[in-house]
């Protein structure tokens, strides 16, 4: 489970880098900026704890799959934000400003991206994992 936890933490980074610099490239900045919180680790990492959602929804069709693990996610990064404002008295991202924003803490218009992002982590539970565990 440990080895998942950082295998899904890291990835999460990764896509996150990824994302921040395509949003930079969109944005004209041809330095390609790039970042990540490190506090996203653990939050990506937590996917693990999705292992039995993908195991129990795997029989049915890949968008109802998507819309589940779309709205996890969506409740994981609302309840962190909240639990990060809460503890540390600021969380990482500040949502606030965007027309979609529920709370400062999620965006909805990042549905697409939220759902694809489940879909890719269900790609690698059961395709990379049974290969590397």
């Amino acid at each position: 489970m440990t080895t998942k936890f950082i295998i899904y933490g890291l990835m999460g980074f990764i896509m996150e880098i990824l994302w921040t610099g395509v949003i930079s490239l969109l944005n004209r900045d041809f330095t390609l900026r790039a970042y990540t919180y490190l506090w996203m680790f653990p939050i990506y990492g937590l996917a693990v704890f999705m292992e039995p959602v993908y195991q129990a929804a795997e029989h049915l069709p890949f968008v109802m799959r998507g819309i589940i693990y779309m709205s996890l996610i969506f409740c994981a990064e609302y309840l962190a934000g909240f639990l990060l404002e809460r503890g540390v008295g600021k969380c990482p991202w500040d949502y606030s400003g965007a027309s979609a924003s529920v709370y400062g803490f999620i965006r909805l218009d990042y549905a697409p991206v939220w759902f694809s992002v489940g879909l890719f982590y269900e790609f690698i539970y059961f395709n990379l994992f049974p290969l590397i565990m």
